[in-house]
């Protein structure tokens, strides 16, 4: 079998009995502990993993850098309101929180909040000072300035999922533009994660769906091969694939990116990319 990613730079963990956001999409009916996810790390050879802070439980931090003290093995980012203060940000870092994750979205957030108000210019301030970066979801209308906010404040930005590009349009897409302009401005990366989320939102989702999604994963990797380059790329499994459970298993994250990404040597510049970001 070939080699496995070094890290992994997207996953969740969760107990089921953490409290909701009121903008949670669902409840996942089972625990997803730091234990499960080594257990899982192990069996298939991933040495590190990072930690997204996931939306369904909004700024509930607590469990995640618990087991960041626990486990140097993880990094984590954490979901923080813009008011945070320092001394809660140094500590997290301490605890190996690298990022905080913005959710610039009324799906996630209701109010879609504005990333250059003075609360938010102030945080950006205390990511760069604290050497942390901003780990980014945003919806179409304010993805390409919030990504310009961002950058203008000096932080360093990861772009999730592909940038929620749209396969179909390929590099006509305009998130997907915005995300790579971003790349060649300096100090950002795109994960190329959780391309099986490119079937339909709801189910039921068929076999052919995924095979579909396949494909497009496979196309999107291509194009940002050729135009950001492997060094600017972080793969992720998206694992314990909350809302997709069932359908899709780690072997299959590892081998879709295998497939999308068949040189070894690109495979290993992608992982070290992570750990420059993630474990330095």
């Amino acid at each position: 079998m070939a080699e496995a990613p070094i890290v992994d730079s997207h996953v969740h963990i969760f107990t089921q009995d953490m409290p909701l956001s009121p903008h949670a999409w669902t409840r996942p009916e089972y625990s997803f502990t730091a234990e499960d996810l080594l257990a899982t790390l192990d069996a298939h050879g991933v040495h590190f993993a990072v930690i997204a802070g996931i939306s369904l439980y909004g700024h509930y931090n607590d469990y995640m850098i618990a087991k960041l003290r626990e486990h140097p093995r993880l990094r984590g980012t954490a979901n923080v309101p813009p008011t945070i203060g320092p001394l809660e940000l140094a500590a997290m870092k301490d605890a190996g929180v690298v990022g905080v994750r913005l959710f610039l979205a009324s799906a996630t957030s209701g109010d879609v909040p504005d990333v250059g108000d003075a609360d938010h210019r102030l945080l950006l301030r205390r990511v760069r000072d604290l050497d942390l970066h901003v780990h980014l979801v945003a919806q179409d209308d304010v993805f390409a300035d919030a990504l310009e906010t961002v950058q203008g404040a000096g932080v360093k930005l990861v772009i999730d999922h592909f940038g929620g590009a749209d396969p179909a349009l390929g590099a006509d897409c305009p998130r997907l533009a915005a995300a790579m302009r971003a790349v060649e401005a300096g100090d950002a990366w795109i994960k190329i994660s959780a391309g099986f989320r490119f079937t339909p939102l709801a189910p039921p989702r068929t076999a052919d769906d995924y095979a579909r999604a396949r494909e497009a994963e496979l196309k999107l990797v291509d194009l940002l091969l050729e135009r950001v380059g492997p060094e600017r790329l972080l793969w992720g499994s998206d694992c314990p694939f909350v809302g997709h459970e069932g359908a899709v298993t780690y072997a299959d994250t590892i081998a879709s990116f295998h497939a999308a990404v068949p040189d070894a040597d690109t495979r290993r510049a992608i992982s070290d990319a992570a750990l420059r970001l993630y474990f330095s």
